[in-house]
């Protein structure tokens, strides 16, 4: 096992990354004080393949184990589906010390988290993410949300879990279609923070999607530290460091909310938002031709979709004007630089953006 360190200054924590790790959570929360009472948020198709695995380890170690599920899709991420979990908690919880599980990928940790954020005016979490884009990303933070119907992840708190417990192994009963998908955020990495990674995408974005667990252990391992450096420096986006995480979600965010959430899964949507993003960064004279090529034509290699289908400019800029990103009036976005360098941009002209959508639809 490979451990990164979250340092913040209430709220430290682990990020715990391993192969065949599930049934060792247990005894790693013996230390951490959670509560004596796991309540597993999860999915049908999650708790079918892994499920025991996690179970019988926090047994073993002396945890009683409540297990809800709920439906996959981002659906689930609603004030519906939330506090019907949240009434269900309450009538389990008699005489008990609950801590929540989130186990699943984004959509999961999100509504799990989000649920031990309010429940209670908040109890102990942990992560055990079960997706790639989750391991690397979502999971990682302590960015917690439901969605609301005018745009994505808008109900939410910050709510750091107690650890991030981050088992590659279950990443083998994906498809190719979900490990692509949190192959768009491991580029996103590459192109805000790190030039190295991104080239090590290049060269093994094919190992990855047949599942090779070195190639998925690295990827893991490096975008982990990433992001635990950069919510280390700016835990609640109050210092513009942390805002820089938001490469290609501006529009991804909006693509994928005005499609209803069932067209594009997140991935594929930041992707799309990726290259809109690199080609406003273009056109404004900030990335070099060398690099624009590069970012489009991995995005490409990797198998994410190259054109908006399904969707609408109109209603894409209705969405992204609920941006949460936006301040006084004026939009925001993060632009690239070049791979490994990005910025912070304000009140970009409409037009520009309108047009750089317009060539990807």
């Amino acid at each position: 096992m490979k451990t990164v360190n979250v340092i913040l200054k209430e709220n430290s924590y682990k990020i715990v990354i391993g192969r065949h790790i599930l049934g060792r959570l247990g005894a790693a929360l013996k230390s951490l004080h959670c509560g004596k009472d796991a309540v597993i948020i999860t999915s049908p198709v999650i708790s079918r393949h892994h499920g025991a695995a996690l179970a019988s380890g926090l047994q073993k170690n002396g945890f009683s184990v409540k297990v809800f599920e709920v439906p996959e899709g981002e659906q689930s991420k609603s004030a519906r589906v939330a506090f019907s979990l949240m009434e269900k908690i309450a009538r389990y919880d008699r005489l008990k010390e609950i801590f929540i599980i989130a186990f699943g990928g984004g959509v999961i940790g999100d509504l799990a988290g989000y649920v031990a954020a309010a429940y209670k005016r908040g109890v102990p979490y942990v992560q055990v993410p079960t997706t790639l884009l989750a391991q690397i990303d979502s999971a990682i933070g302590g960015k917690t949300a439901i969605d609301l119907p005018v745009g994505k992840n808008l109900a939410g708190a910050f709510y750091q879990p107690k650890i991030v417990w981050s088992d590659v192994s279950v990443l083998a009963t994906l498809d190719k279609r979900q490990i692509r998908n949190g192959l768009a955020e491991a580029v996103k990495y590459g192109v805000i923070a790190d030039a190295g990674l991104f080239g090590y995408i290049a060269r093994h974005y094919a190992q990855i999607l047949d599942l090779r667990p070195s190639a998925l252990e690295e990827t893991v391992l490096r975008c982990s530290r990433i992001k635990a450096r950069v919510v280390s420096a700016d835990e609640k986006e109050t210092r513009g460091i942390r805002t820089i995480l938001n490469f290609g979600h501006t529009i991804g965010h909006a693509i994928e909310a005005a499609a209803g959430y069932r067209l594009y899964h997140h991935g594929e949507s930041v992707a799309l938002g990726m290259r809109v993003a690199a080609e406003i960064s273009s056109r404004k004279g900030m990335l070099p031709a060398a690099d624009y090529k590069k970012i489009n034509g991995l995005i490409s290699d990797i198998g994410l979709p190259r054109k908006i289908q399904g969707v609408s400019l109109t209603n894409i800029l209705r969405v992204m004007d609920h941006d949460k990103k936006f301040r006084q009036g004026k939009n925001r976005f993060v632009l690239a630089q070049a791979i490994g360098k990005v910025k912070v941009v304000a009140d970009i002209a409409p037009t520009v953006i309108q047009k750089a959508i317009r060539l990807y639809m």
